[in-house]
């Protein structure tokens, strides 16, 4: 499947068939989903075999493309990392039902009975690069909020999304739902995805999780609604009323718990008042962790060891053990600085002033604001969400972590009594 045309139209089946397995899904009921997402999880069990040897076909490829170690493991499954696959499932499973959830319900003068119920957002299509677990947690947000999806997975994890798609569309099958509710695309060329971002009358919404350059890539291409996960570039603030060992182990546990992914801490900007005190000390913290310092002028002062940062440096998404230092001149410059150059992902204050957490929460353009707490826990599994379907730093519709409920929109349900409008 190489030709434009046939790319083309393979496209359109998925872009229809997934409409007609929305419109049939729109009316079954939460039982039957969540029925299906059961099923879902015990079938991913049960052919645990033969998820492993798909995924043993792209490890074997990983390894003569010469994938970073990183990026293998990130591939590789097990009996373990399958089981944990399938809890995520009944995770979701577990949750309660979005759909038909009424958000506001009142009665007007005139008897109108006005209700605002949460409703399916219809086809999905989500972009995504390597982990296969994305795929069984993509098709269970999608399931349990109602939504049909199309799944276009990395090329990396190919034969382990299809082996998850087979497993799926036998529980789908077994429930009584369309096996469509959930296509996996089935290749791995990669001009199929400009076709798929042109099909308005099918699909709904995107969603792109991977990098940001595949991220930039749908938004540019893409004529459908995209909710985009860009940059985690997060900050921490050490406030001049910071306590130091709760500064310490929150810049610590921000940078250094898991560097690599987009809710760790990219910048730790301390306050003037307190740098000469706080700085040195937990920067050497952050040293012996393996850290790479680079800081400004006044941080370079009072801790020799740091390299001067370049402008680039405040705006840089490391995911990796660099981090970015800066002493700012009190609370607004630090808000200042988080509004220039962060990504509105998560940001962190550090402070026993109640006043100055206030204004850090209302002032910061952030997804995510913590107050004493570290960035890492910026996730729809912390959040009491379940799985996710991604970080959201866009404003519309959904923003932040984002679980199945964040997978709908509304409508009005509008009950009268033979009402007439005069």
């Amino acid at each position: 499947m190489n030709e434009p045309t046939e790319l083309a139209a393979y496209a359109e089946t998925l872009g229809r068939q997934a409409r007609q397995a929305s419109l049939v899904l729109a009316r079954s009921g939460g039982r039957q989903r969540t029925d299906a997402l059961l099923r879902m999880a015990g079938r991913i069990r049960a052919a645990t075999p033969h998820l492993l040897a798909a995924n043993r076909k792209d490890l074997d490829a990983a390894a003569e493309n010469k994938l970073t170690a990183a990026m293998i493991d990130r591939l590789r499954l097990d009996e373990g990392r399958v089981n944990r696959i399938a809890a995520a499932v009944e995770e979701v499973a577990a949750q309660p039902d979005p759909v038909g959830e009424v958000l506001r319900g009142y009665v007007r003068p005139n008897g109108l009975r006005i209700e605002k119920v949460r409703v399916p957002i219809g086809v999905v299509a989500i972009i995504y690069e390597a982990r296969p677990n994305v795929t069984s947690d993509a098709a269970a947000l999608c399931l349990k909020s109602g939504n049909a999806c199309i799944l276009r997975g990395g090329k990396e994890s190919f034969h382990t999304n299809l082996a998850i798609g087979d497993a799926i569309a036998e529980a789908l099958t077994a429930s009584g739902l369309d096996p469509s509710t959930v296509q996996i695309v089935r290749t791995t060329d990669r001009a199929l995805v400009p076709a798929l971002l042109k099909l308005n009358q099918y699909i709904d919404v995107v969603i792109p999780r991977g990098g940001e350059s595949l991220i930039h890539a749908v938004v540019r291409e893409s004529t459908i609604p995209v909710i985009k996960h860009y940059t985690g570039n997060c900050h921490v603030y050490v406030h001049e009323q910071a306590d130091y060992a709760m500064a310490e182990a929150i810049v610590l546990n921000a940078k250094c718990q898991r560097p690599g992914v987009c809710n760790a801490a990219e910048t730790i900007l301390f306050d003037a008042r307190v740098a000469r005190s706080f700085l040195p000390k937990i920067g050497r913290k952050l040293l012996e962790a393996g850290c790479e310092i680079r800081g400004c002028e006044r941080t370079c002062e009072l801790l020799p060891e740091a390299r001067l940062a370049t402008e680039d440096d405040w705006y840089t998404e490391y995911l990796d053990l660099i981090v970015a230092m800066r002493v700012v001149d009190g609370l607004e410059a630090a808000i200042d600085h988080i509004n220039t150059y962060g990504s509105h992902h998560t940001d962190a204050i550090v402070t026993n002033q109640i006043q100055a957490a206030e204004t850090f929460v209302k002032a910061v353009d952030s997804a995510s604001v913590m107050v004493n707490a570290s960035t890492r826990f910026s996730d729809g599994g912390e959040y009491g969400l379940g799985a996710e379907i991604g970080i959201s730093t866009d404003k519309l519709h959904a923003r932040g972590p984002m679980g199945a409920a964040d997978l709908c929109t509304y409508k009005y349900v509008v009950t009268g009594s033979g009402h007439v409008r005069t």
